[in-house]
Parts: structure tokens; C-alpha cells; sequence
């Protein structure tokens, strides 16, 4: 599978998957034995990892996620995907800006993705208008 592809299948499945906490089809990206960095200082190895922490992640929202993700940049293997998600927990809104960037293998499966956010409480627009997928 070409990165392009799959970065974009990565950004088109969470921009649905997290408005409907659907952590499943998010796990189905990830290899196995694939590495996500929810933050800098959080490794999450492996599917079952990523799959435990989505689940608790997900759990603490009370409304359906507003997420927008821009069309990936791609080098190589790899790709950067900027996002910008209004989450609500207890009903009160909490934005998110980042990017993640990717490697994938093969197949199109996330080896590696590294989160680098900021979290904000309140409900934000994102600034300018990135592509959206």
C-alpha cells in the first residue's frame, strides 16, 4: 500500500472512529506490534495497548468528539497528519490541536505513531481552513 493512502485511510478512519468512540476500527490500523506515543512520555506498545487506552480515553467523553484532520504530508514511509478535536468530557468542551506522525509498513499498518498535542479547555476553532478529510 502506498503511504499516501494509508495516511489518508489513518486520518479519514479516526476522523469517524472517535466522534463514535469506535476504537475498534482505530485498532485495526496499528500492527500488532506497532508503537503509539500518546504523548511524548506515554508508549503505548502494541494493538491491545492502543485498544485499552482508547477505551478509557473514550469512556470519559459524554458527547460526540468534533474532529477535523488535514490531508497527510508524506516522505517516504512516513507521514504527518495535522488534527484540531473539540472532545467534551462532562459536557464541558476541551480542544486539542496536534499532529501524529507516521510510519507505516507494507501493508499500510501503523509501525510507529508519535502524538504531539496541546490541550486546552473550551471549546476553539481551529485557525485558517487546513484541508479536511
Amino acid at each position: 500500500m502506498q503511504t499516501l493512502e494509508a495516511a489518508q485511510r489513518w486520518a479519514r478512519t479516526w476522523a469517524k472512529a472517535w466522534p463514535l468512540k469506535d476504537a475498534d476500527a482505530i485498532v485495526e490500523l496499528q500492527a500488532e506490534d506497532g508503537d503509539h506515543w500518546a504523548s511524548m512520555f506515554r508508549l503505548l506498545h502494541g494493538s491491545n495497548a492502543l485498544r485499552a487506552y482508547l477505551v478509557e480515553c473514550f469512556a470519559e467523553e459524554t458527547k460526540p468528539a468534533e474532529t477535523w484532520f488535514s490531508e497527510p504530508l508524506v516522505d517516504g514511509s512516513s507521514a504527518s497528519v495535522e488534527y484540531w478535536v473539540v472532545m467534551f468530557i462532562n459536557d464541558k468542551p476541551m480542544t486539542i490541536s496536534g499532529c501524529t506522525v507516521l510510519s507505516f509498513d507494507d501493508s499500510g499498518l501503523v509501525t510507529t505513531a508519535r502524538d504531539y498535542s496541546h490541550v486546552k479547555d473550551g471549546y476553539h476553532q481551529r485557525p485558517g481552513s487546513p484541508l479536511s478529510i
